[in-house]
């Protein structure tokens, strides 16, 4: 296994740890509005993701970074075609991050209620924009032999891209929902718990019918360098974890859910990838002018002394973010003696 191969593997892992934290972060920030009608129970919605969401946004910038520094004409192909959602990205996580700092600098209900729904927009965005993005990565963009972006932002929304952003949008937000029914107390855990339950069979739908028609309605399997079976294989447990969450949901089983939960988006994340590789950007011009994780790297000694920095400080940063998990690990009480205003 040569070194493109690890990273473009390792890539793909930080964007699995990003959708799996950072997913039921956007998953709060989208039912704060509808899940909690006083502030106090805003306040303890918002006190569930308080200590972890400015970490789990570090897999991004690392995600980012690596692309940056390992395949910088796919870095850069993609920042410059996809220039738009991604500029509509940033804006929903700076409006987020802000709502999250500036909420309780005032006890005025109608401040309050601004940076809720500021929360609320800033984690739509981004929940519904991604799946649009890596959509489009397995369905193709107008690349063409220069490695440049051709098209016009409309040849990032063909239906099929949308429905995967709706797809994205519905995973996220069921994710968040079994998040918050494991770190609140009652009544809030049972109204979290009512919510998955509502948004568990639109999300199976969804992701069921994304997975049927983008194997038979599109040449996804043709550029393959692995088995096609092993996509199919992946798409269809992807479904399956989908299906095993929301009835482990229905019998009160919040942790199992949980994990349910994450394998699926593991998974789902895992299925992209595996039928991308060897590439990293499926031109819908000609196939012969994608970009691949050899066409699209960098050169050898780049890709050694990155593998160097990240065997050393990776290990560190996952013993952090675990620890911090660890400590904050209790259910939030409604108790106002207990919140952090």
């Amino acid at each position: 296994m040569d070194l493109n191969i690890v990273w473009f593997i390792l890539i793909a892992v930080l964007f699995i740890g990003y959708f799996v934290l950072e997913g039921f972060d956007m998953g709060v920030g989208i039912l704060l509005p509808f899940i909690a009608k006083t502030d106090i129970r805003r306040r303890v919605v918002i006190n569930t993701i308080g200590p972890h969401w400015d970490g789990n946004e570090v897999w991004l910038l690392t995600a980012g970074g690596a692309m940056f520094a390992a395949f910088p004409h796919w870095y850069a192909t993609v920042f410059s075609g996809f220039y738009l959602p991604l500029f509509l990205i940033l804006i929903g996580l700076i409006l987020r991050g802000a709502a999250l700092e500036f909420r309780s600098k005032d006890e005025n209900p109608k401040w309050r209620s601004l940076w809720d729904w500021a929360i609320f927009v800033g984690s739509l965005l981004p929940a519904l924009l991604w799946g649009v993005a890596f959509a489009d990565f397995i369905l193709g963009v107008p690349v063409d032999a220069s490695k440049i972006f051709v098209g016009t932002f409309f040849d990032l929304v063909p239906p099929l891209a949308l429905l995967g952003g709706v797809v994205s949008l519905l995973m996220i937000t069921f994710h968040g929902a079994i998040f918050l029914s494991l770190k609140t107390t009652e009544p809030l855990s049972s109204d979290a718990r009512r919510w998955a339950s509502r948004l568990w069979l639109p999300a199976l739908i969804a992701l069921a019918l994304f997975v049927g028609l983008s194997l038979g309605l599109t040449d996804i399997l043709a550029g393959l360098q692995v088995p096609p079976a092993l996509v199919i294989v992946l798409a269809v447990l992807a479904v399956v974890a989908m299906l095993a969450a929301g009835l482990m949901v229905r019998q009160k089983r919040d942790g199992t859910a949980f994990i349910a939960m994450v394998v699926t988006i593991l998974l789902s994340v895992a299925t992209i990838f595996v039928s991308l590789f060897p590439r990293v950007l499926v031109s819908s011009l000609d196939p012969a002018f994608s970009l691949t994780i050899y066409t699209a790297a960098s050169g050898p000694a780049t890709l050694k002394t990155m593998s160097i920095v990240a065997l050393i400080l990776v290990p560190i940063v996952l013993a952090y973010q675990g620890w911090s998990y660890w400590i904050f690990r209790k259910r939030i009480t409604s108790d106002p003696q207990h919140l952090e205003y």
